[in-house]
């Protein structure tokens, strides 16, 4: 994905309604902003493909096939070989689009039945808009599963065909694009769930269209930006000691998953907490501070043990490695028993699952699975409408969400849901959910609201996979991110 995106998202509608007020109110015609989307693209796709000289561009009926067709007649204009194939007669497009298609044929523009593009051409895919709602199927299906089966350079306009504007989702079968051109707003779909799959580096134009019409609307979503966070992350004043930075207990380790509550509690400490405890198994509790001698390991048999514990920290961690056996359930009653801010993740969530409480002082990481037992629905139902799934966990457990996957959301107290745009396939392996807990309870630990220390905490937790990818995403290891995570939270 592209930097210097705008942060607020919109839904599929919303977008639509900017579209009208900016006709309506701003008196920019219909045909003028399909103008300036075609520009705004071609000019991107001769940035990103400078040496490309072959293009195919596949026009759909709507307004973005219009989109498609004034891309067609600048790339001719500019002296490229285009092939302009559509996949509805002409002669059946309306309003805008029927416009620039004639424009387009008027300057020369080839344009015919649509035909498997050739290999070496630039695909640019002008085919659905974000209207769509139901399942692409039929003909149309073929040609966007042959396109995909085509393996071609992939240049998708506004949105990629087949994906679901609002939730992320493949409508049965979506175009997977190297790069996406949008406008007027982003689609908060692009972003999450299989959207940065299927949408490629992602490039923005609002068309000039008047600022005060743009912020109209209230997004239903705000895109995560690091450099904006990082004010959260104030430099330490001379003369402060370990208690100003709070105490984490973090608990959790059934024999064989000490592992789990390590890499949680090395990581609280690696973003600044001042002090660290392990409530652990006792049977490995002296390895975890031979291991790391930072970390104070205690062994605790019993939910009781947990008491002395409990009354010296500020911030506690539950869930990695805790199991869900008796000692398990005993630890997790223990715990919801404190005032504290809490942090929960892995077998807590299971544990809450199937005794559900509603908290204001916690944050709940669930990945789809956990989600789905959070909520009673199968993970593919989580998947299909990422922004709905986290809402609903907030209303019904309280406090911060954060919903892990393939663009993470964060739903705070006040409703309002954010995206986080940082991370990569690399991040895909054991361990790295229990980085993620410690990094939250330890920015908790200094001080910071759930909320802030959600967002801060998810955005720090992806850059630092993605700076560890750096060496290559395959074969990453959770404990790569340590050091990462220490340069990110010095800025």
């Amino acid at each position: 994905m592209t930097s210097s995106l705008p942060v607020n998202l919109y839904r599929a509608e919303q977008v639509r309604e900017l579209d009208r007020r900016v006709i309506e109110q701003g008196q920019i015609p219909g045909i003028e902003l399909m103008e300036r989307a075609g520009s705004a693209a071609f000019t991107t796709l001769q940035s990103l493909w400078p040496k490309t000289r072959q293009i195919a561009v596949i026009c759909g009926g709507g307004n973005n096939g219009g989109d498609g067709y004034v891309i067609a007649r600048l790339a001719h204009e500019a002296g490229y070989q285009v092939r302009c194939l559509y996949v509805k007669p002409l002669e059946q497009l309306q309003g805008d689009a029927k416009t620039a298609a004639e424009r387009a044929k008027q300057a020369g523009v080839i344009i015919d039945t649509y035909v498997r593009p050739k290999q070496e051409e630039l695909i640019v895919d002008a085919i659905l808009g974000t209207g769509l709602d139901r399942p692409v199927a039929g003909e149309l299906a073929g040609v966007l599963e042959a396109l995909n089966a085509l393996q071609a350079q992939v240049f998708a306009i506004d949105i990629p065909s087949g994906l679901n504007a609002d939730t992320g989702e493949v409508m049965g079968v979506a175009i997977q694009a190297q790069a996406t051109s949008s406008f007027i707003g982003l689609k908060q779909g692009m972003f999450t769930g299989q959207g940065p799959t299927c949408c490629g580096q992602i490039h923005f134009s609002d068309l000039g269209a008047p600022t005060d019409i743009l912020e109209s609307l209230t997004p239903s979503a705000c895109l995560l930006d690091f450099q904006q966070l990082e004010a959260l992350l104030a430099p330490r004043l001379p003369g402060v000691h370990k208690g100003h930075f709070g105490h984490v207990l973090v608990v959790g380790g059934l024999p064989g998953f000490s592992g789990a509550i390590r890499m949680a509690a090395e990581a609280a400490g690696r973003v600044g907490a001042g002090l660290v405890s392990v409530a652990t198994d006792p049977g490995h509790a002296p390895l975890i501070s031979l291991a790391v001698p930072e970390l104070m390991a205690h062994g605790v048999g019993r939910p009781t043990d947990l008491g002395p514990l409990i009354e010296k920290c500020s911030v506690i961690a539950i869930g990695p490695g805790l199991g869900q056996t008796e000692w398990s359930q005993g630890l997790m009653a223990r715990v919801l028993e404190s005032s504290l801010p809490l942090v929960l993740d892995a077998d807590a969530l299971n544990l809450l699952a199937a005794d559900p409480v509603y908290h204001d002082r916690w944050i709940i990481t669930p990945h789809p699975g956990e989600a789905g037992r959070l909520l009673g629905i199968s993970t593919l139902e989580v998947q299909s409408d990422r922004f709905s799934a986290v809402l609903e966990l907030q209303q019904r457990y309280g406090g911060v969400v954060v919903l892990k996957g393939n663009g993470t959301l964060i739903a705070d107290q006040d409703g309002t849901v954010s995206v986080c745009p940082y991370g990569n396939p690399g991040m895909a392996t054991g361990g790295m959910g229990d980085v993620l807990t410690g990094v939250l309870a330890g920015l908790l630990a200094q001080g910071l609201e759930l909320a802030d220390a959600a967002r801060l905490g998810v955005c720090c937790h992806g850059l630092a996979g993605d700076a560890a990818a750096l060496d290559g995403e395959r074969g990453m290891l959770a404990t790569d991110l340590m050091v990462e995570l220490r340069r990110l939270v010095n800025p």
